[in-house]
């Protein structure tokens, strides 16, 4: 055997002894704290384990996507608490990412104002800490609406007071599934609309509006259908019985100042990463689609967009992954997510261990689900730029 293969041998088999070595701590160190941590509930008569989930929670939940009483298990009010984490997480990163891209475009803008403003509300909210963000909008802003008795009415059927927001509930009839349909078939022809267009434009260099005429097909097809069905839709007013309203669709005041503070502190991080992807696109590249007679919106669209998104998807998948963790800040204004269930339980049945490896299990899955997406969305965007 050779001196360099004789080396190099040796120091691989080094590595693998001292990776093993490494291991194997983690490995002790785990199994100590796990013993240390049940002779601790032991001795305090603390019981471990899950079967507390099927118990009878006994606890109210005020703002829940699925019906739930109080005769419910602590399971079952725990997955109240992981759909309405989901809900949140879910319509804060729509919202935010709207509304950063808003706030990107405008940082950019060629109005001095509009550049200006935009700028200065990056800087605030980025600089001040969500959970003041939260107490604000909760206890300022929101408080200071006026009463059920005394709720400001925008237009018919819309109230506003410091319980919520009230608004018609839309209630299906035998026709809607019809609509439904119509609508998924203006989707599906709009696709087609945008395929035919992408090939038109590679055979023949000719570019149509496929992007207003499959919007033309979305809409037009759910309204004849709409017609067509008569009455797909009844609606079922709130009305003001006693000393609040009763029926309709409310939206809670936590729920509206949890949003509100997530979606405005999320979209300031995000409207950085717009403007940071945007001008990383060469200048060049914005004059050449200019002097090719390409109007504003479809520089955006073809040019600028595809090459900025290289740049801002891996920043905005930090800003994802945060914004659900930063979720768990509704305990502090009393919604009921996952964490604030979580501690009620905890409260109720010292199940302390239990309730937080629920919770990092969760977190975790979540997270890592956006990750996934976003990276898989990064890697067609790479392959579009090459």
């Amino acid at each position: 055997m050779k001196p360099l293969a004789f080396f190099r041998s040796k120091t691989s088999v080094t590595t693998v002894v001292l990776q093993a070595a490494v291991l194997g701590i983690i490995f002790y160190a785990a199994h100590g704290l796990l013993v240390n941590t049940q002779a601790n509930l032991e001795a305090r008569n603390i019981a471990s384990g899950f079967g507390f989930l099927s118990l009878e929670s006994g606890m109210p939940i005020s703002n829940s996507l699925l019906p739930y009483t109080p005769a419910d298990s602590y399971g079952y009010a725990f997955l109240m608490g992981i759909l309405n984490t989901l809900y949140v997480a879910f319509m804060g990163i729509v919202l935010a990412t709207i509304m950063g891209i808003l706030i990107g475009v405008a940082r950019v803008s060629s109005n001095w104002l509009i550049s200006k403003l935009a700028e200065i509300y990056v800087e605030v909210l980025r600089n001040i800490p969500l959970l003041l963000i939260l107490f604000f909008t909760y206890s300022i802003a929101l408080a200071a609406l006026p009463s059920p008795q005394k709720s400001l009415i925008p237009f018919s059927g819309f109230f506003l007071n410091n319980r919520g927001i009230y608004l018609p509930r839309p209630m299906p009839e035998p026709g809607f599934w019809f609509v439904g349909m119509a609508f998924l078939a203006g989707i599906l022809v709009a696709v087609l609309i945008n395929r035919y267009g992408a090939k038109r434009h590679r055979e023949t260099g000719r570019i149509i509006p496929s992007f207003f005429l499959g919007m033309i097909a979305v809409v037009t097809l759910p309204t004849i259908a709409w017609f067509l069905a008569s009455t797909p839709l009844s609606w079922e007013f709130a009305v003001l019985r006693g000393f609040n309203f009763k029926g309709g669709l409310v939206i809670r005041p936590e729920f509206s100042a949890l949003m509100t503070g997530l979606v405005l502190y999320t979209a300031a991080f995000i409207g950085e990463n717009v403007r940071s992807g945007i001008q990383s696109v060469n200048i060049g590249q914005i004059n050449s689609s200019k002097a090719l007679g390409l109007p504003p919106g479809l520089t955006m669209r073809k040019v600028i967009l595809p090459q900025a998104l290289r740049v801002i998807i891996p920043a905005t998948t930090n800003d994802y992954t945060s914004l659900v963790k930063n979720s768990s800040l509704a305990v502090a204004i009393g919604y009921p997510d996952m964490v604030s269930i979580g501690g009620t339980i905890i409260g109720q049945n010292d199940q302390a261990i239990e309730v937080i490896a629920i919770w990092m299990g969760v977190y975790m899955t979540i997270n890592l689900i956006v990750s996934m997406i976003m990276n898989w969305l990064n890697g067609k965007v790479q392959l579009i730029g090459r």
